[in-house]
């Protein structure tokens, strides 16, 4: 079995390490900001627990054994790697700067991160952030982008992820058409209805609705009267009277807390958990993007729970 290191035995290494290169006691105190006795006693232990002689000592000089040269570069590396960890330590807590590139679809964009960015800029006001928002599946890697935020599976095995939350697919009307035509109480009666529905920009299909029913899961295509190619239009023709859509509620919170739409079918709705974070491994030490990780899982735990109500 193996004797594990002590902690005496390596701060004995690190000042051996650096007496040996500055030729004294004296000068390695002051590089390593402690006492000369110091160095000298951490030396000697070390000397004793190795049970080899380092240094040949006369009153006016410290020079190298034989046995402490063959190991004062094993020792300086050991040195050296102190010294990185301590830089590393120093630059993670060094403050995020630059331009953050953030990719997302409109209604997260609109949503959930643009009126988070006011309090990320504050804490962090060296950063400066570029934000893309887009139906189409951008390519991180190739088009530079620091941080994702996805609805949907994800197959991209060059970026490294984090889910953030899961969201609800619900129905919503303003309450002047549920007055006007009637409340459905079951998704086959929709077919009595006008209906307003989502066309994605880039495949041109239209949204599929999901409801649960039966403890199963169903799928239908709405016949719609009105197609938009951008959820904030579904929801300002629901809003304005124009029949009964289908929305994440995240999106239809504020409108529902005014009292401009209403839930519909709201038993049958279905939860969805595949809102994510993607970036790329080449970002993982990047200060801004991890600043901007701790930001949006902050800003989906507080706000989701509140739209899924």
């Amino acid at each position: 079995m193996k004797e594990q290191v002590s902690l005496e035995r390596l701060t004995g290494l690190i000042a051996f390490a650096r007496a040996g290169s500055l030729g004294s006691y004296t000068a390695a105190a002051r590089s390593l900001s402690i006492s000369p006795s110091a160095v000298s006693k951490s030396i000697q232990r070390l000397e004793k627990q190795l049970g080899l002689p380092l240094f040949a000592r006369t009153t006016r000089s410290l020079t190298l054994t034989s046995e402490g040269r063959e190991l004062h570069e094993r020792a300086l590396r050991l040195l050296r790697e102190a010294q990185e960890i301590e830089q590393l330590a120093m630059t993670a807590r060094s403050e995020p700067s630059g331009t953050l590139r953030v990719a997302a679809s409109l209604p997260i964009g609109l949503h959930m991160i643009a009126p988070a960015l006011p309090a990320f800029r504050k804490l962090h006001p060296k950063v400066t952030v570029d934000l893309r928002l887009t139906d189409r599946m951008v390519d991180i890697v190739d088009e530079g982008i620091d941080v994702a935020i996805r609805i949907g599976d994800l197959a991209d095995s060059r970026l490294l992820s984090r889910k953030l939350a899961s969201h609800r697919l619900c129905c919503f009307a303003a309450p002047a058409y549920l007055a006007t035509r009637g409340t459905p109480a079951h998704p086959d009666e929709l077919a009595g209805h006008d209906l307003v529905n989502l066309r994605y920009q880039s495949t041109g299909q239209v949204f599929r609705w999901a409801f649960r029913v039966g403890g199963r899961e169903i799928e239908m295509v709405p016949d719609a009267a009105v197609l938009a190619d951008v959820s904030e239009a579904v929801v300002a023709t629901l809003v304005a009277g124009g029949g009964i859509g289908m929305s994440a509620t995240f999106i239809a919170a504020p409108y529902v807390a005014r009292g401009e739409l209403v839930p519909v079918l709201g038993t049958f709705a279905v939860e969805r958990h595949n809102i994510t974070a993607l970036w790329p491994e080449s970002r993982r030490a990047n200060h801004a993007v991890r600043a901007f990780l701790a930001l949006l899982q902050d800003v989906f735990r507080e706000r989701m729970p509140a739209a899924n109500g």
